[in-house]
């Protein structure tokens, strides 16, 4: 069979950021529909997603490995991913929706089918609404599946709950938007405390809690079980993790303590 192609890639790279880490597999119906459109067996498919598990330091650093035989393309289009995550996002976006537009299976990939409502700030700019509409799906999809869709604080699974949350805010790095290395999977409640400064995550992962929280009357229950997380770690992705340097912008930055 011919060697992959880089709009193959990044189709496969698309879908690897898409799934839970769990779902790599040739059983997949996602990744039985992508591969028929790839013109691709399901089991090459799946093993081009381990070889790109092998090029991810959250897997790497946790011990597993992958998939060894990462082709010199794969390493290229992945190291173009790292450098340049908005552009390269972007791109595999496209080329998923392309598919996706022709498979009626493939509809959960595509970036249409986000479950956050964008409200419609670009009146009849429909071309500024698809590429922020594609944009918010890449990143939601990303670091949802990385957390395999729970709250990397709380545990809270329910999908209206959660959000992607940004570590360095949307308008503060306009490179790092789809960069799913600047993403929390939090509840509704976590995000608006990291938001705020009242809490953070150090690079090691542990939380720390801003004393403008803790010197807050506990009066709701809410309000101790953010207080309880004070020193506790995150649940650390499954792939996709947060880079240390987005955090520690974090804590420099936004949060509300020293």
């Amino acid at each position: 069979m011919a060697n992959w192609t880089r709009e193959q890639l990044l189709v496969a790279l698309n879908l690897y950021c898409q799934l839970d880490f769990g779902k790599f597999h040739q059983g997949n119906p996602l990744i039985i529909a992508t591969a028929k459109q790839l013109d691709r067996t399901p089991s090459a498919l799946a093993m081009k997603l381990c070889n790109l598990a092998s090029l991810d330091p959250a897997i790497t650093a946790s011990g597993r490995k992958g998939l060894d035989g990462a082709s010199a393309l794969d390493k290229k289009v992945w190291a173009e991913f790292q450098a340049q995550p908005d552009a390269i996002g972007l791109e595999s976006v496209a080329a998923m929706d392309a598919l996706a537009s022709k498979e009626a299976a493939m509809e959960a990939l595509s970036s249409n089918s986000a479950d956050e409502a964008l409200p419609d700030y670009f009146g009849s700019n429909t071309t500024a609404l698809v590429t922020v509409r594609r944009k918010q799906s890449f990143f939601r999809k990303s670091v949802l599946s990385s957390y395999e869709s729970r709250c990397c604080m709380s545990g809270i699974s329910h999908p209206k709950l959660l959000v992607a949350s940004h570590i360095v805010p949307w308008a503060q790095d306009e490179h790092n938007r789809l960069n799913p290395a600047n993403g929390l999977c939090l509840s509704a409640l976590h995000d608006k405390a990291f938001d705020q400064g009242l809490l953070t995550v150090m690079p090691d992962l542990t939380i720390k809690i801003s004393d403008a929280l803790q010197d807050t009357p506990q009066s709701t229950q809410d309000h101790a079980l953010l207080i309880a997380l004070a020193g506790h770690s995150i649940t650390a992705p499954h792939k996709l993790a947060p880079h240390p340097d987005f955090l520690a912008w974090h804590n420099q930055h936004v949060f509300l303590g020293s």
